[in-house]
């Protein structure tokens, strides 16, 4: 089968979530819902935590109820723009980076930008794989989190993609190769739900084709692993899919 590009990009990214397991936050602004849906799904690929604003407004709204750990801005929008709500952003958060996308690539448009406060800067027409790095970069210089090329945490389970060990409250946990595969891919995207048809996708590698019971058997075998006499971890979230989480 030939490998999905796409795929093949974002499993070459680093993983950054914040050290409880958190994943990154990130606010995308832009008026023109197709590219921040593009943004969006890249960011999502990759387990970030999205939130989307249309304009300037809400930017500075959903920036102050979710505290993003990353932004990027349109420049030009109506109403409020980007360099006027990433000002008003950095009022309260002020070290939060920003990357900001617009269709200006003269000279002194950038700098007017970077002078306003921007981290970074990408021309539109844009290469989403350009953005996502810088993003990942951004985030990565701000301390806000790092990569952990070996381990993922969840509460108190962590899996050693070295190793290969699988740990619940200091108690080893016997996984097969697809068992493993399936809670790596959970386990990259906490406290967010995943479909059956991304699971297999991601996990047995084609497209969702009326298989979702092997899903639903391997869920039950790890939750047989995982959660048996302990506080669940892994849930059912009732025709969307699944999620894993730190036990209450």
């Amino acid at each position: 089968m030939n490998e999905n590009p796409a795929h093949s990009f974002v499993d070459s990214l680093p993983r950054l979530r914040h050290p409880d397991g958190m994943p990154i936050r990130a606010l995308v602004v832009d008026d023109e819902a197709s590219l921040a849906e593009l943004v969006s799904l890249g960011l999502r690929m990759v387990g970030w935590d999205v939130s989307v604003a249309a304009d300037g407004d809400a930017a500075i709204r959903l920036a102050r109820e979710r505290r993003p750990d990353v932004l990027v801005l349109d420049v030009m929008m109506p109403g409020i723009d980007g360099v006027e709500a990433l000002g008003r952003i950095r009022a309260f958060a002020p070290d939060v980076p920003a990357l900001f996308l617009t269709a200006r690539d003269a000279v002194p448009d950038r700098i007017a930008g970077l002078a306003a406060g921007a981290d970074d800067y990408v021309t539109k027409p844009f290469s989403l794989e350009e953005v996502m790095l810088r993003l990942h970069r951004l985030v990565q210089r701000s301390g806000a989190a790092a990569a952990d090329s070996s381990t993922l945490v969840v509460g108190d389970l962590t899996l050693n993609l070295d190793t290969r060990e699988v740990i619940r409250a200091g108690e080893d946990i016997q996984l097969t190769t697809t068992q493993f595969k399936l809670l790596r891919f959970l386990m990259e995207n906490p406290r967010r739900v995943v479909s059956k048809a991304q699971i297999l996708d991601r996990v047995w590698d084609y497209d969702f084709g009326g298989q979702a019971n092997v899903v639903e058997l391997y869920i039950s075998y790890l939750r047989k692993k995982i959660d048996v006499d302990r506080e669940p971890m892994i849930h059912t979230v009732r025709g969307a899919g699944y999620v894993i989480k730190p036990a209450n």
